[in-house]
């Protein structure tokens, strides 16, 4: 996780959302990726997405089978539906998202017995470290504004 949150700073350097994300398969770190949704003019460059893409391309192989995805923040969504996709096997987070998240606190995508694939999940990570990067980017952009 301590990786991610120098990814998440890396983001934050850029003006993006800080949240960085690493794939490790066995005990090796295999892909890693920050936001770049406005640098890049692309929507899906959320840090896990860019991780997945990285790690896919890494075992040439779209299913990452065996893989821990660790993300400073809660995954959303469309990321969440990436890392089923993918048949990412962990992932471990550091802060929830209340209002988008969905590996537990708004939505529970991951464990969700429906999908023909679920998650082991884990949350707050490093948390207070995880939401207290992102606390102090927003402000900052408040400030600036």
């Amino acid at each position: 996780m301590s990786q991610a949150l120098r990814l998440a700073e890396q983001a934050a350097h850029q003006g993006e959302i800080p949240v960085g994300a690493i794939i490790v398969y066995g005990d090796q770190c295999i892909a890693e990726g920050w936001n770049q949704p406005i640098t890049s003019h692309d929507p899906t460059a959320h840090a896990e997405i860019i991780a997945l893409r990285q790690a896919a391309q890494y075992l040439k192989n779209y299913r990452l089978l065996n893989t821990t995805l660790y993300v400073t923040l809660e995954p959303c969504i469309m990321c969440s539906g990436a890392i089923i996709q993918a048949r990412v096997k962990r992932v471990v987070f550091g802060a929830y998202d209340p209002k988008g998240g969905a590996a537990g606190s708004r939505f529970d995508i991951l464990r969700d017995f429906r999908h023909n694939h679920q998650v082991d999940c884990v949350g707050g990570i490093l948390a207070a470290e995880c939401g207290a990067r992102l606390t102090r980017f927003f402000s900052n952009c408040r400030q600036s504004d």
